[in-house]
């Protein structure tokens, strides 16, 4: 297997609340809501950076389409974090700033970290966490 992913799928609860959530206040780039035709198609993707892509999918189809047991009220939002690295502490801070302004929770404000770099993180509307990061180290990479 190579070392690589691709995807990254977040089961949400709303589809167009999620959709709206990523692509109007967060400002990325979608063609909407895809895959209507199928049952349980319905899905949205984000081209990324570096040929990877978000995906949006309803938690319900998600758990159909891998074979598990669907429970609503189950929240699984620490089992993962999504970081998104940023040039600089003033843009750790704007995208902390824009988050919150479209209705994202700041779960850890932006601030210094032990290891030297400068980061926050927030939830999403469907309780996704994400940090907002600089980190020195892999500046020269950005």
């Amino acid at each position: 297997m190579k070392a690589a992913i691709n995807v990254i799928t977040l089961g949400v609860r709303d589809l167009e609340k999620a959709l709206a959530f990523y692509r109007d206040s967060l400002g990325l780039p979608t063609k909407g809501v895809v895959g209507t035709e199928f049952e349980g198609g319905a899905v949205v993707f984000f081209p990324m950076e570096g040929g990877l892509v978000l995906a949006l999918y309803p938690k319900r189809e998600l758990a159909k389409d891998a074979g598990l047991a669907f429970d609503d009220h189950t929240s699984s939002s620490i089992e993962l974090s999504i970081g998104h690295l940023v040039g600089s502490k003033e843009d750790v801070n704007q995208v902390m700033k824009q988050a919150e302004d479209a209705g994202a929770k700041i779960i850890d404000p932006a601030h210094d970290r032990f290891w030297g770099g400068f980061s926050g993180y927030f939830q999403d509307p469907d309780g996704h966490v994400w940090e907002i990061a600089w980190n020195p180290e892999v500046e020269s990479q950005m």
